[in-house]
């Protein structure tokens, strides 16, 4: 069975990167704008794995992240995809949850193997 995977970026180009990349190595995605939008997402579509962007309107990436983890998707591995860079973020979002940190521009074979290491 595939592993599913809710890809929350306020980009919609960068959504679609992410899309391709993840379903040609044969994941189902589901994508948010933001993590209000993903909040609304995670009971409808059950994902394996988060990969998500720091940086939204709405609900921020690590605001999300600690609702993930505040609830019954705790054990949902949340990888931060973002520009994001500095060590204070970086332990912000290990403090919330967070399980790897990939920053942009990256290459889509990088997440590929971090959602596979993470994704069991």
């Amino acid at each position: 069975m595939s592993k599913t995977i809710l890809v929350v970026d306020d980009s919609s180009s960068f959504r679609t990167v992410v899309k391709l990349a993840l379903q040609k190595a044969g994941y189902v995605v589901v994508e948010a704008v933001d993590g209000e939008d993903a909040k609304g997402k995670l009971e409808a579509h059950k994902p394996n794995l988060i990969v998500c962007d720091v940086n939204m309107p709405r609900l921020d990436g690590l605001s999300f992240a600690r609702f993930v983890k505040a609830g019954p998707f705790k054990f949902t591995p949340i990888i931060m995809l973002t520009t994001e860079s500095q060590d204070t973020k970086k332990a912000e979002g290990k403090a919330a949850g967070v399980r790897a940190w990939i920053t942009k521009p990256f290459q889509p074979s990088q997440l590929v193997d971090a959602v596979s290491r993470l994704c069991m």
